[in-house]
């Protein structure tokens, strides 16, 4: 599984604190380590920046740089000047643009910058309104407008990647299924098939801290299942680094990796995983169970539903 690191983020409090007093040595060390820990890439979000985008990324990535040499960089932000800051400092090869959208204006402008710098692109399945949550229409903006687009400008297939959108759980929780379908309609519906990459943590915004985890790592699982190619994450979670390793390596040798192996071939099957098939006196497995349910929209999410 290829991740990219998402700990660079202006919606951190430490991030932003760093980025305004230009700590350098902070974005330095946090580079070095989200490789160490097992980023293939790291994530650049530096927010919409308007008034001072190139100079800020400019700098940012001399920091990261300098902790992270041979990594990829994912340029974040909505400020295409600020992307092309990014790129213009960078090999080719080694840049992904994150992101444009079937929205006409970024349409239009964002695929050339990625063609023009040899960039991937990270293609969001959303047009000029809001995100569509059945499947096959985020996956009709793909086949309809955000393919054809990137080739029309001389992207190679292989350079596109298409993000169908995890929303969160608590809020929008018809989503969830249908973002898993997406992904596995998206495998199939060109050939060759565009990479697809979610921001995983995406699916456990606005629930409490303490289960995010649990909801990231078996949406993760369903996710794999259907065949998604990256994710945006946080490389210092240990656990979701062992649930992908368990998955990889089909290590069925405790209970939980043998039910997580479940999950997968039940949801790559296109079938469900049945209560008879969890030891439901075991409490991990229950909450595996139960967080299924929820993620399949077949048991409405509360704060409270691991408790029910």
């Amino acid at each position: 599984m290829y991740m990219i690191g998402e700990n660079i983020h202006i919606i951190s409090p430490r991030v932003k604190a760093a980025l305004a007093e230009r700590d350098g040595a902070f974005f330095t060390d946090l580079a070095r380590r989200q490789v160490q820990a097992g980023a293939q890439a790291l994530d650049l979000n530096i927010g919409p920046r308007k008034k001072d985008g190139p100079e800020v990324m400019s700098w940012l990535l001399d920091q990261v740089c300098a902790g992270a040499p041979d990594a990829v960089f994912s340029f974040d932000t909505t400020n295409l000047a600020a992307i092309e800051a990014g790129l213009k400092k960078v090999h080719r090869g080694r840049a992904i643009i994150n992101s444009t959208s079937a929205e006409p204006e970024r349409l239009e402008k964002v695929p050339l910058v990625a063609a023009k710098y040899g960039a991937k692109l990270i293609a969001l399945t959303m047009g000029s309104g809001m995100i569509p949550v059945k499947a096959d229409e985020r996956v009709g903006i793909a086949l309809e407008q955000l393919i054809p687009r990137a080739l029309e400008v001389g992207m190679p297939i292989q350079d596109l990647i298409i993000d169908p959108l995890v929303l969160t759980v608590s809020g929008c929780q018809e989503y969830c299924p249908e973002c898993i379908e997406a992904v596995r309609t998206l495998k199939f519906a060109w050939d060759p098939p565009p990479l697809v990459s979610v921001g995983l943590s995406n699916v456990s915004n606005a629930v409490p801290a303490e289960m995010r985890p649990l909801l990231n790592r078996v949406y993760l699982v369903m996710l794999m299942a259907a065949g998604v190619d990256m994710i945006i994450a946080d490389p210092f979670d240990r656990a979701l680094k062992e649930t992908i390793r368990i998955l990889e390596e089909r290590d069925a040798s405790t209970p939980v990796g043998a039910l997580y192996l479940t999950l997968y071939d039940r949801i790559a099957e296109m079938d469900e995983l049945q209560q008879d098939e969890v030891d439901m006196s075991d409490p991990e497995q229950s909450a595996i169970f139960k967080t299924v349910q929820v993620l399949l929209n077949k048991v409405i999410y509360t704060d409270s539903y691991l408790r029910l």
